[in-house]
């Protein structure tokens, strides 16, 4: 599927022959999508985001009024209620126990949480599913991601500029097309409840376990990642849009899956642990298996599943994976 920033990009604006209406029908591009023009990002609020961003992810139990304090500290002349207005939009809210832990509609129906007191030791056996914010020049993004619990496998990602259910539905499909967990944990949040998202969970067969409230760690994991994201590549690169967004995280998540050791899974990576398991190949693992006799590869619970050495082809090229907001996807029997 190609994103709506990818589609407003490819379009040449005073193309000889091609009008932008016909371009704009060519790419099924909406023509006011094409015209639109963001409204500029006050600069001040842009330095706010940021700051606000660096020091939540330093101290997620910051409330509005220590973040308040904490920015007037830093030099800023802000009050409460601006500070509570720019964490609305971020999608922040400190997770400490308190009456209402997470925005959530009270039309959709809430889980309970089930991992209370589960040993979560193999890959597959849990899922879960957050959201954070991704700041730009030009604006802010929200980043959802699909992780396997056990192995800290990123399945799948996405970035959208709205926080409608749509883009967290996608980054589920996207997953759930690599393989399929026994439990799935989210926090309370509408996208995870809307009926589209439960929906295709039951569809699958899918347990769903969600956040209780008054309990700030029950999804830590991704917590976890969201600081080794921000840390590790959003902070060191201002990205200029979310095409650039887009293409830097696709490189970190690739990084982060198959190269960055893990001091907690023995330093392995989370692709070594994740696929470890044969049956974590889902769908995948009859080709898979088929591949892996054909090109003499090493049993898949000794191969080292690095990615230029997962799946080899007969022109020396690395298509082992594709990585396109998902996270890991064997190629097709076509490929060489």
């Amino acid at each position: 599927m190609i994103e709506v920033e990818d589609k407003r990009a490819a379009l040449e604006r005073g193309h000889p022959d091609i009008s932008l209406r016909r371009q704009c029908a060519l790419l099924g591009l909406n023509r006011s999508t094409a015209y639109y023009e963001r409204r500029p990002v006050k600069p001040l609020n842009a330095l706010l985001r940021a700051e606000i961003d660096r020091q939540f992810t330093d101290t997620p139990f910051y409330g509005v009024p220590r973040m308040t304090v904490h920015l007037r500290n830093a030099g800023f002349r802000v009050n409460g209620k601006r500070v509570r207005r720019l964490m609305r939009q971020m999608g922040l809210e400190a997770i400490y126990p308190k009456r209402r832990l997470s925005a959530r509609n009270p039309e959709h129906k809430v889980y309970p949480y089930l991992l209370r007191g589960v040993k979560v030791e193999r890959p597959d056996q849990v899922w879960a599913a957050d959201i954070t914010y991704i700041g730009m020049r030009s604006g802010f993004a929200y980043l959802t991601v699909v992780m396997d619990w056990a192995s800290r496998y990123v399945l799948s990602w996405k970035l959208s500029n709205t926080l409608d259910a749509s883009f967290c539905v996608e980054a589920l499909e996207q997953a759930l097309s690599v393989s399929k967990p026994v439990i799935f944990n989210s926090d309370q949040g509408s996208q995870y409840t809307s009926e589209a998202f439960t929906g295709r969970l039951l569809e699958a067969g899918i347990k769903i376990s969600m956040d209780g409230r008054g309990r700030a760690y029950d999804n830590i994991f991704v917590e976890r990642l969201w600081r080794t994201v921000k840390y590790e590549e959003v902070y060191l690169h201002e990205y200029e849009n979310l095409v650039e967004a887009r293409k830097r995280l696709e490189r970190y998540f690739k990084f982060y899956n198959n190269a960055r050791p893990h001091q907690s899974l023995g330093w392995r990576t989370p692709a070594e642990a994740y696929f470890e398991n044969q049956e974590a190949f889902g769908p995948y693992r009859p080709m898979l298996l088929q591949l892996q006799s054909a090109s003499g590869l090493l049993p898949l619970q000794q191969h080292p599943f690095r990615q230029s050495t997962l799946i080899p082809n007969k022109s020396g090229l690395d298509n082992g994976e594709r990585f396109s907001g998902r996270c890991f996807a064997p190629p097709t029997a076509s490929s060489g």
